[in-house]
């Protein structure tokens, strides 16, 4: 039986504890886990000696820890593909123009409805494992492919399900705010009125949601109808999200900053207002290179915008059936660095300490701190730049969720 306490030593940490320069690193550091927290990471020449005698002490051999890494923006959980979308997009068809057509979102809703809450389960588990094997603790899932009541719920249950099967964090999000069904076509404030912020009221009562979602753009929904959507939500007391200005420019940014958003994710055509805005109100931003990657957009989020004004950015994979079928944070890293100028430590802070903050979970996780849940990884490294500059190779030694 393992002793209560257990001393991780002979490491290099990146602590990106915010209070240290860049990434927070510490060399010849030792991390101690108590009870599943974080009771020390720091230099090993302060480690009181009682603790190498009296506790189960790790060697590390010289290898790099960071926190555990955290997916803020995921739809991880659908039935089916859309690689018939994959193969008009390269014929040349826009996304706007798949939507119009009967594809995009909706196109994944029949799939949904006609699977079981054990058909989204099982096939949830390999995208799941595929970011668990490099290094995930945390992760995000949101409905919104089943845009009715009954399986809006059937996709959080799913979702709830799969952190009875695997040792991950995993916060829920409702989106049903994600598209318009056929039958309400023309009729978004109806079917808001009808389905949206019923679901969202039964998702509560259930236990099943930890914040709400929206998609504002030209094809889903416009800055008003979010707004019913977000007041419904502030009053259940559920912080909210926004898929902002990925296409175009509604001034979501800006609407989800007057919301108090916990983050406004895309961006891609967020102007200085918008960025003004969620400085402001400490709204974070989330970037998705893989959806920019996969649909060959050329528009750039504003990094350098984000940069002035000092708005956090954090990196997620936006795993989804259409528009990011990508199951690897380490490759999100790369992209955020090679399409959009990230540097390293914007990176890598960007899937732990920003990533936690974009899911209100920084006071538990994506960083290495006292009093945090001892989740991070151990890597085969010699530096820290590695995990963002290679492409298709995994250096994961070790993933430790919760002290295990």
């Amino acid at each position: 039986m393992a002793l209560p306490v257990r001393v991780w030593t002979n490491a290099r940490l990146a602590t990106l504890d915010p209070r240290r320069s860049g990434l927070g690193i510490v060399e010849d550091a030792a991390l101690v886990v108590r009870d599943g927290r974080i009771a020390y990471a720091g230099p090993a020449a302060d480690l009181p000696s009682a603790l190498l005698t009296s506790s189960d002490v790790v060697d590390c051999e010289g290898r790099w820890i960071t926190p555990g890494l955290v997916d803020c923006h995921t739809h991880l959980v659908h039935a089916g593909n859309r690689a018939n979308e994959f193969q008009m997009r390269l014929a040349g068809a826009s996304y706007d123009e798949i939507a119009r057509a009967g594809g995009g979102i909706v196109s994944s809703v029949g799939k949904v409805r006609a699977a079981s809450e054990d058909d989204l389960v099982l096939e949830s588990l390999p995208r799941l494992d595929a970011l668990l094997a490099e290094g995930v603790t945390t992760i995000e899932i949101k409905s919104g492919y089943g845009l009715t009541i009954d399986d809006e719920l059937k996709m959080l249950r799913a979702a709830r399900r799969l952190a009875s099967l695997r040792r991950v964090s995993i916060t829920t999000t409702y989106l049903g705010a994600h598209a318009t069904p056929a039958d309400y076509r023309g009729r978004n404030r109806d079917f808001i009125r009808d389905v949206v912020i019923p679901g969202m009221k039964a998702a509560q009562a259930e236990g099943l949601v930890d914040a709400v979602d929206g998609f504002c753009e030209g094809i889903a929904f416009s800055p008003d109808e979010i707004r019913l959507v977000f007041d419904a939500a502030r009053a259940l007391g559920l912080p909210v999200k926004l898929h902002a200005d990925q296409l175009s420019n509604l001034s979501g940014a800006a609407l989800a900053a007057s919301c108090g958003a916990l983050s406004a994710d895309h961006l891609e055509y967020t102007d200085e207002p918008g960025t003004n805005a969620m400085a402001k109100a400490g709204t974070v931003a989330v970037l998705l290179p893989g959806a920019f990657y996969f649909l060959r957009e050329t528009r750039k989020p504003p990094v350098d915008l984000f940069r002035k004004h000092g708005v956090p950015v954090a990196l997620a994979t936006d795993n989804n059936p259409g528009t990011s079928p990508l199951t690897s944070l380490l490759l999100t890293m790369n992209m955020g660095a090679t399409l959009f100028g990230l540097t390293v430590t914007e990176c890598l802070a960007g899937v732990t300490r920003e990533a936690a903050r974009a899911l209100g979970r920084i006071g538990e996780t994506g960083t290495l701190e006292v009093g945090k849940s001892a989740d991070f990884c151990l890597w085969d490294i010699g530096e820290p730049a590695e995990l963002v500059y290679r492409i298709g190779f995994n250096p994961l030694h070790r993933r430790v969720w919760k002290g295990e």
